[in-house]
């Protein structure tokens, strides 16, 4: 199971209003600390925790943050709707485009994602598989 991911960022301003652009509207509560931005899904009395959280910090060797090759993080939204809805938000907050939402050909007939890229380069898909909405065929 993953725990946590995170990602490096140089400008915690930029990187915060990408992410706060459509993380909240998953469930994810926003935490700023002296060590950078945290967001976690809210765990309820007597409930174990949801994971994983997902931070954005400065580099821990303090040299500049930069994106992996190949490394990318996904985020599961509800529907079609809320995935070309939060690209549009996430464009709107600082993030380049990666690829508009849609079905892809060499993936499953349900799945549907937009790629993203945050301020700092990092590659996000936000993706929904929702078998109750219309398929890539139908």
């Amino acid at each position: 199971m993953i725990s946590y991911i995170t990602v490096g960022a140089d400008d915690l301003a930029r990187a915060e209003r990408f992410y706060s652009a459509f993380l909240p509207a998953l469930g994810y509560e926003f935490e700023e600390g002296s060590e950078g931005l945290s967001y976690v899904l809210p765990v309820h009395p007597g409930q174990s925790p949801v994971l994983p959280d997902f931070y954005v910090k400065p580099p821990y060797d303090g040299r500049p943050a930069s994106a992996g090759n190949g490394a990318m993080v996904a985020f599961e939204a509800r529907n079609q709707k809320q995935v070309r809805d939060l690209h549009a938000a996430a464009l709107l907050a600082g993030g380049s485009d990666e690829g508009q939402p849609g079905f892809r050909g060499s993936y499953g007939p349900r799945f549907y994602v937009g790629y993203l890229r945050d301020p700092q380069g990092n590659k996000i898909a936000l993706f929904s598989s929702d078998p109750n909405e219309p398929g890539r065929d139908g």
